[in-house]
């Protein structure tokens, strides 16, 4: 399994969002800027988070996006199936029903199914809190941030 760059920038998008006043619209063009990411490919990631109700946006001077819920409420798997569809390891498990003709004498479908709930159960164990409070940790361990312009990214 490997997450794409837009399962990853919308992690990304949603951290950005969670970090400001709920409150306050974003706009994309400073989530661009402050991540270092294409305003262009950001449009089409956002587009799919206001759509699936995660991400609140407003036109117009002033406007810009915010999340809908609290960081807590979200959690990295709920927003890596909405733009990766399904993180399962193996393709007969990305649909509800396991319609492989070889799903009943399949000696490896176990160890497949297993594998499958521990990356759900392991995404959907992470908030955008959690993840918010373990960058504070980390920051409040050393001494200076490094500031790093896009181009070194």
């Amino acid at each position: 399994m490997k997450i794409s760059t837009k399962g990853r920038y919308a992690l990304r998008i949603m951290l950005e969002l969670a970090k400001k006043d709920p409150d306050v619209y974003v706009p994309l063009k400073q989530i661009s800027k402050n991540q270092c990411l294409s305003e262009k490919y950001l449009e089409s990631i956002i587009k799919k988070l206001v759509d699936a109700g995660y991400v609140q946006g407003i036109r117009g001077k002033g406007g810009g996006y915010r999340l809908t819920m609290a960081p807590d409420h979200y959690t990295a798997g709920m927003i890596l199936r909405l733009v990766e569809g399904s993180l399962a390891p193996v393709s007969c498990l990305e649909s509800k029903e396991n319609t492989c003709p070889r799903a009943k004498s399949c000696e490896t479908l176990p160890m497949w199914e297993e594998l499958y709930q521990m990356i759900n159960s392991y995404f959907d164990g992470i908030t955008l809190q959690s993840l918010l409070n373990q960058r504070t940790d980390i920051d409040a361990l050393s001494d200076t941030m490094d500031d790093y312009p896009c181009e070194k990214l």
